[in-house]
């Protein structure tokens, strides 16, 4: 259903609002507004958002369309975009919970230029499939494979009088399983003797560990190990990244994938759980926090590190990526690391994939997480799925804070990520404070639709 609204008060809201956009184009840059500012919906209401263009290209805008998808697969409406008249109202409804998507298309155009969302019941959404009946017992055999490999920590200290100024740090490497090592980095106030701990854990892609992602927090007064997700070197130039990129770690996230004892994540699960071991085991920890926090590639590896390690004392985790591996059995689009896409698999290849993907499901490692946690996902996120988290948050066993993202898509461009921000600052201000997690907010969250709340 399509409705032209008043102008007026709809461009007011754009003015104060930014929806996050997936690609520039030549035709001006449509918005997407959700009608209820929450994006958060009870069964068999219907969602509506307003679209439009800025002021003046409403000419420019010809040709525009929509699709609006439940859980960005089954179509179930779209039409052609009249903005020339003014802005438009789209909607659509579902009975059921989950996720609804709102694309909009330039003419000719497969890739869409502004992306909405909305979410019903978030409580009521459950994992695409049943997990493996021998999770517990794979991943135990693991880390009891890890727990074989001495850890053999290599500190190198770094000194950089500007950036490190009141801190020490240093590069660290850890042994791993099958010859592998962890690299990583670590900072800690020059001054004092125990302190929290901090364990960082990288997005996806190849690149290199910025070191402020250790050092300002150092400063602040926390032990902070920020690590690769590769056994790479952590410092190297743009163009030995760029080599890996091309070369042997392309498309990695597939390296290994029709074997759950080959995946390449197998490695990088371990890394994070060997982190917080040699976290723990520091003299200068102070035994009682140490927070596992990272985002989409992170993310997914922070509910790793809780599901894995007894050491780690609560998770923050924005847009967690990983958490919907069989997201077609259930009828969703799939989420990054997409490992269901064809790419050319045999049939064969197909099942041995589908099978590994359920060992390596954030949502099955957030099942055994008992510690409080934080997470928060985007509404307008094509990456990770906003069904897909909100199935992994709702198996979290401990205290919890969820926050929905009504306008974030994966990157939370302009600002659309800052609730989650603000409250992981306030997590970490509490710890400082000596206070308990979570700590008390306006609105205690415990349910998606109290979260936001506390995320508009």
């Amino acid at each position: 259903m399509i409705t032209l609204p008043r102008r007026f008060g709809v461009r007011s809201l754009a003015a104060l609002v930014f929806v996050s956009v997936l690609r520039v184009v030549a035709a001006p840059t449509p918005t997407i507004l959700p009608v209820k500012t929450t994006g958060v919906y009870a069964l068999g209401e219907t969602a509506a958002w307003t679209i439009d263009v800025p002021r003046g290209a409403e000419a420019a805008a010809a040709g525009l369309s929509y699709k609006i998808k439940t859980d960005g697969q089954a179509v179930v409406a779209e039409g052609v975009l009249d903005l020339e008249k003014g802005p438009v109202t789209v909607t659509a409804a579902r009975a059921d919970a989950g996720a609804l998507l709102v694309q909009v298309f330039a003419t000719g155009e497969t890739k869409p230029v502004a992306v909405g969302g909305a979410i019903y019941a978030p409580e009521k959404i459950k994992p695409a499939a049943p997990e493996p009946a021998d999770f517990d017992a794979f991943w135990t055999e693991k880390l009891a494979e890890l727990a074989k490999v001495p850890m053999n920590p290599v500190l190198e200290k770094k000194t950089d009088a500007k950036a490190t100024e009141g801190v020490d740090y240093y590069h660290v490497t850890l042994d791993n399983i099958r010859g592998t090592k962890v690299r990583g980095q670590l900072a800690r106030p020059t001054t004092g003797e125990k302190f929290p701990a901090l364990l960082v854990v990288q997005y996806a892609g190849v690149y290199p560990l910025n070191q402020g992602w250790v050092v300002n927090d150092a400063k602040a007064g926390w032990l902070v190990l920020n690590i690769m997700a590769h056994d790479l070197p952590i410092d190297e130039t743009p163009e030995f990244y760029e080599a890996q990129k091309k070369g042997a770690l392309k498309d990695y996230v597939h390296i290994g994938a029709t074997d759950r004892d080959t995946s390449y994540f197998l490695r990088m699960f371990l890394s994070c759980a060997r982190a917080a071991d040699y976290l723990a085991s520091r003299p200068d920890w102070d035994g009682k926090t140490l927070i596992v926090t990272g985002g989409s590639q992170g993310g997914l590896q922070a509910l790793v590190t809780a599901g894995l390690s007894p050491k780690v004392t609560a998770l923050m985790a924005v847009v967690p990526a990983g958490c919907d591996n069989l997201a077609p059995e259930a009828g969703r689009a799939l989420s990054w690391p997409y490992l269901l896409s064809e790419r050319g698999r045999t049939e064969e290849d197909k099942k041995k994939v589908a099978v590994t993907a359920g060992y390596y499901d954030g949502g099955n490692f957030a099942a055994r997480v008992r510690v409080p946690a934080l997470v928060a996902y985007g509404l307008a996120d094509e990456t990770s799925r906003p069904a897909g988290v909100a199935a992994a948050a709702n198996r979290l066993l401990g205290s919890k804070e969820v926050l929905v993202l009504p306008l974030a898509a994966h990157k939370g461009v302009g600002g659309s990520q800052d609730a989650y921000a603000k409250r992981a600052a306030e997590w970490k201000a509490a710890v400082l404070a000596g206070k308990t997690l979570p700590p008390t907010a306006d609105v205690k969250v415990t349910t998606p639709a109290a979260a936001v709340k506390t995320a508009e």
